[in-house]
């Protein structure tokens, strides 16, 4: 099984509270991962499927 990485930092998910996955708001075809410590600074992320870029 493949580890879960923050699409901004990609560090693994697994050991920072806070962290979240959901699909991508504009395609739906990528999971987007996001780490406690990337949201709370709003770092951007992008989705490889469709280019989207957040957080908006």
């Amino acid at each position: 099984m493949a580890e879960n990485k923050c699409t901004s930092c990609k560090r693994r998910i697994d050991v920072i509270s806070g962290s979240t996955m959901f699909p991508c708001p504009k395609c739906g075809k990528t999971t987007i991962i996001r780490c406690g410590d990337c949201r709370k600074i709003a770092a951007p992320y992008k989705c490889y499927e469709c280019g989207f870029e957040g957080p908006n």
